[in-house]
């Protein structure tokens, strides 16, 4: 009985640990971005969706976004690497996004900081974001961890009166996720 209880243990602690353990995450991501009809209202912003697909680390996944997003710089200076008359700084205060991956598995995420740096004279976005993960479904059940946003974006299509409405976008998003079940999918290994 006693070595019942101890193999029990050793079992128990060991799946602790395959859910306890850091994972570094690396997924890269294509899509679009466009103005939302999603309203956060947030004072004095527009709402921006992003539809991506990508793989990476966690296996292929598909993402959507929705965030509140600054429509004047702040009155702070921005950053040395966005600074110039022909560049907006604009920070990014609102939003939350769900990844779902191919075996059926969400992962949920809020934004806890961000910003863009436009770039007017090359018609192209820099955008960086902080996203906490806050659980999911399936093998994301107990996740938890950071992912950094990366994103390089360029207009598309503008609306008559020549104001961007949809864009392009590539990039990434790295960081640390603990708390993953490693069950996947035969289609998800592949």
């Amino acid at each position: 009985m006693k070595y019942m209880a101890t193999a029990a243990l050793l079992v128990s602690l060991g799946v602790s640990g395959v859910y306890a353990q850091e994972k570094p995450v690396k997924m890269k991501f294509s899509g679009t971005s466009a103005p939302s009809t999603i309203n956060l209202l947030q004072f004095n912003t527009s709402n921006d969706e992003d539809n991506f697909a990508g793989k990476g680390t966690l296996g292929s996944f598909s993402f959507r976004q929705v965030r509140a997003i600054s429509n004047s710089s702040p009155d702070s200076p921005p950053p040395s690497n966005c600074s110039g008359p022909n560049r907006l700084y604009l920070l990014e205060l609102a939003g939350a996004g769900v990844f779902r991956f191919q075996d059926g598995s969400l992962l949920y995420v809020n934004l806890t900081q961000g910003a863009d740096c436009i770039d007017l004279t090359a018609n192209e976005a820099h955008c960086t974001l902080t996203l906490q993960i806050t659980g999911g479904t399936g093998r994301f059940k107990n996740a938890s961890g950071t992912l950094t946003f990366t994103e390089t974006v360029v207009t598309v299509l503008a609306d008559a009166t020549g104001n961007p409405v949809f864009f392009a976008a590539t990039g990434e998003f790295t960081g640390t996720v603990s708390g993953v079940s490693e069950e996947q999918s035969e289609d998800e290994r592949q």
